[in-house]
């Protein structure tokens, strides 16, 4: 499919896509507590694949005393708290100047620097899960308007969590954001998680199906008769990782930016030739 022709399919990553980024009450945490911003998402990235985020993302453990546990054992891991304050968190900073010189004249570096912040890992989760219940204000609407067109499979491709029985979040509420999707992959239901390329093939198994089904009850124009190839789909994501496996196996790809939601919504504009955005600029809910 060439840059310029529409695609069949819209395939959407939730948190920092379609709702507020929990990557939002990270950084609020982070700052109201005095934590050097991007140390959570280091100490997350870092425990990779075998953290417990990445295992309650692949529906591997329960939410549960387990979790928290583990969760909190990640935030205070001691040398991944060592490399992140010297090699990224405090770049230019005093305390990487005596660090040098600490290190110059054969002093133990590590017992220089500020001990791992404490942080509530419970709390911190359930503050990321609650933000990102409220729908984005520009790409929500869009997302409506992309749906009413009946011109695109949309689908969701999300690193999500199974809360648990009688949770509150398991309810659906009203303009809930799940009801926008023909196709939901949802990691924790599935066993996969992105950046995994294997998630991304069955996300293209299952949009192929749901095109196939459907290819009668649509335009013919649309051509979903002859099924979904990665090119056919344009994939957005608010994490570079995830959008890079996108490309490499075919899919156009945007990236959303935390705050810049607006952005993501302009080039879906070009992309679809729809108005998504309300004449003042930003869609309304």
């Amino acid at each position: 499919m060439s840059q310029a022709q529409p695609p069949k399919v819209l395939l959407f990553d939730i948190g920092g896509v379609c709702v507020v980024s929990p990557f939002q009450a990270i950084l609020d945490y982070e700052l109201k507590h005095g934590i050097p911003p991007g140390w959570v998402n280091f100490s997350i990235s870092r425990t990779a694949p075998d953290g417990a985020w990445h295992q309650i993302e692949r529906g591997e453990i329960e939410m549960d005393e387990r979790f928290f546990a583990g969760f909190k054992r990640d935030l205070h891991h001691e040398s991944l708290w060592e490399e992140f304050s010297t090699r990224v968190g405090r770049r230019s900073t005093p305390a990487q100047v005596v660090g040098a010189v600490g290190a110059a004249a054969g002093a133990d570096v590590s017992a220089m620097l500020p001990p791992v912040p404490e942080i509530d890992a419970e709390y911190l989760f359930w503050e990321m899960m609650r933000v990102s219940r409220t729908p984005d204000p520009w790409m929500f609407p869009a997302l409506k308007k992309l749906k009413a067109s009946g011109r695109f499979i949309i689908g969701a491709l999300s690193n999500a969590y199974i809360f648990p029985a009688g949770h509150p979040y398991n309810e659906r509420a009203r303009d809930d954001v799940r009801d926008m999707f023909d196709v939901f992959v949802s990691s924790a239901h599935v066993g996969l998680r992105k950046p995994d390329p294997a998630i991304y093939q069955l996300a293209l198994r299952v949009l192929n199906e749901n095109a196939k089904e459907k290819a009668d009850q649509v335009d013919v124009n649309l051509k979903w008769a002859g099924g979904i190839e990665a090119e056919d789909v344009v994939f957005l994501d608010d994490i570079g990782a995830n959008l890079k496996t996108a490309k490499q196996m075919g899919m156009r790809t945007i990236k959303v930016h935390l705050g810049k939601t607006i952005d993501a919504v302009r080039e879906l504009e070009t992309l679809t030739g729809l108005s998504l955005l309300e004449e003042s600029g930003k869609s309304r809910l």
